[in-house]
């Protein structure tokens, strides 16, 4: 079996959409940080996204676990034009298509970003690379709401509405299992 570690990155404080604006993390709970670093298998290996809210969580939480290039397909859902909008203003702009793109999640995409589907896919691609390169060990993948929700969908075979239901707190860890026969669920949001 393979697990992986699923852990969000520290707070940005935005209080808009944030996609792949590269918004800068507060790192400065360093009791919270230190607590996830200890929680997390030390022989794990570390990845991250490319975008800096990650990977310097990733530098972080790392210690001696050996690092892994930063994963640009790791990154959090493209929003478009709404990154960087807050919710009221997405909603005056495009009000079918927000509701929808929350309740119907699939293959809508926000104007100029992408589908729940696109993201999955992408992101389905790392894992599957990273679960075949470092088979029976412990990965940890330092990422983005949006992306870990698209793993707990495939580890829980339950729909991209369902997904997208769960909490998902910064610097919490969701653990997934890759076995053989397929995939389990562990901790969903869990805050060492």
């Amino acid at each position: 079996m393979t697990r992986l570690w699923w852990v969000r990155h520290g707070p940005t404080h935005e209080k808009s959409f944030v996609g792949w604006r590269d918004v800068p993390a507060d790192l400065s709970d360093t009791a919270q940080i230190a607590r996830v670093a200890d929680f997390l298998p030390q022989d794990a290996v570390i990845v991250a996204s490319d975008l800096c809210r990650a990977y310097a969580t990733a530098d972080a939480i790392g210690r001696d676990r050996q690092r892994l290039p930063d994963q640009r397909d790791l990154r959090e859902m493209n929003f478009g034009i709404w990154d960087g909008m807050d919710w009221r203003a997405v909603a005056e702009r495009d009000p079918v298509l927000s509701r929808q793109f929350w309740e119907e999640p699939g293959d809508l995409r926000a104007p100029d970003g992408e589908s729940w589907n696109d993201v999955s896919a992408r992101v389905a691609r790392v894992v599957d690379d990273l679960t075949a390169r470092f088979s029976g060990r412990d990965i940890v993948l330092v990422a983005h709401m949006g992306v870990i929700m698209t793993q707990i969908q495939r580890a829980s075979g339950g729909t991209a509405y369902q997904a997208l239901g769960h909490q998902i707190d910064n610097l919490s860890v969701t653990q997934v299992t890759r076995y053989p026969t397929g995939w389990s669920l562990g901790a969903v949001n869990h805050l060492p």
